[in-house]
């Protein structure tokens, strides 16, 4: 009988530890993803400077590169900057945007990509998406994934805590988003990869479920290797759905309605996800992510990220147009304002108890 088998896209190189940054060329050497150097890294323009004049006696060969911001024209002119320069690999060093930027200009101009993370505020750090600003609102657009990840913890821990907390709220979001999958499967037959679905639901059940804080070496390590295995979920899977169902509908419908009020992305995922676990009827499974999410600091209602009753009721009701085609819980059962008001009045009783 033959062995059936698929290639799984994923980094060649994931290094999370206290330290890593320092031996960056070393795994760009070792793994022969750069063997003359020449590489062209992009960072911010302000936390960035600091990163580049400590790697720069390790780095001689790397042209530096400022990321404008985090809009489809920024990676377009990085991508422009980059084209002759004749690297053998791009370097994302930096935050969320710095790294969207960098995954698609890479993919622009055909380079690999090294993502190396400086926060975790999100699972974008491994994902084959970058998500961008462009005249529409934000955009999803689809990338190879890294070819190697480096999570130095001792940098991370440098980082405002509130980074930290939203890819607490991004990776525990999963645990909601496969539940969405699952439904989707069971009403409308839709087909789930079941090795994506386990990934990233582990993922965020082993950030959900961890005794540690985000002051502790051992739970940062696991919310690391958990954003990390979200990003390889999507890529397993082809699309975002391992990582992204009714949580990130409602957090894309407060970002689009109230552009200059929204919160961060893993605070507006994180009270997605615990509420449409309240409405799939998994009261305990939703008091538990609430539980969880109010340890760590993180919001659990949305007048917290200061969003009143009705405003939250107008953005459960809009989240489905977010994300066209997509089932989960928010498409199936269909509700009125009134019935979206009244399970929030319902969930946030329940929560706050």
């Amino acid at each position: 009988m033959p062995v059936l088998t698929r290639l799984i896209p994923s980094p060649v190189v994931v290094d999370i530890r206290p330290g890593a940054l320092d031996d960056l060329a070393s795994v760009l050497f070792d793994e022969r993803i750069s063997h003359s150097g020449k590489i062209a890294v992009a960072v911010s323009a302000g936390s960035g400077a600091k990163l580049r004049e400590r790697l720069t006696p390790a780095l001689p060969g790397a042209t530096w590169y400022e990321v404008g911001g985090g809009t489809i024209d920024d990676a377009v002119r990085l991508a422009d900057a980059m084209k002759s320069g004749h690297h053998d690999a791009v370097v994302g060093l930096g935050g969320g945007k710095v790294i969207d930027c960098a995954k698609y200009s890479a993919a622009r101009i055909g380079l690999p990509l090294v993502a190396v993370a400086t926060n975790l505020a999100h699972d974008g750090i491994c994902s084959p998406v970058s998500i961008l600003d462009n005249d529409a609102g934000r955009g999803s657009y689809g990338v190879p994934t890294p070819i190697a990840v480096v999570v130095d913890l001792d940098v991370i821990r440098e980082a405002p805590i509130r980074f930290v907390r939203s890819g607490i709220g991004d990776a525990v979001s999963n645990i909601s988003a496969v539940a969405d999958w699952e439904l989707a499967n069971r009403v409308n037959g839709e087909k789930i990869d079941g090795l994506a679905a386990a990934m990233a639901r582990q993922a965020g059940e082993a950030v959900l479920r961890h005794p540690g804080g985000v002051g502790d070496n051992g739970f940062l390590t696991v919310l690391s290797e958990g954003l990390v295995l979200s990003g390889i979920a999507m890529s397993i899977a082809g699309h975002t759905r391992p990582a992204s169902g009714a949580c990130h509908e409602i957090s894309h419908a407060l970002d689009l309605l109230y552009p200059r009020r929204a919160a961060a992305h893993g605070e507006q995922v994180g009270i997605g996800a615990a509420f449409a676990t309240h409405l799939r009827g998994d009261r305990a499974g939703s008091r538990l992510m609430a539980d969880t999410l109010h340890r760590h600091g993180l919001p659990v209602v949305a007048a917290e990220i200061g969003f009143d009753v009705e405003e939250f009721v107008r953005a459960v009701e809009f989240a489905p147009r977010t994300r066209p085609g997509r089932f989960t819980v928010l498409e199936h059962l269909d509700l009125s304002p009134d019935r979206i008001r009244e399970a929030y009045a319902d969930y946030v009783a329940a929560v706050s108890g």
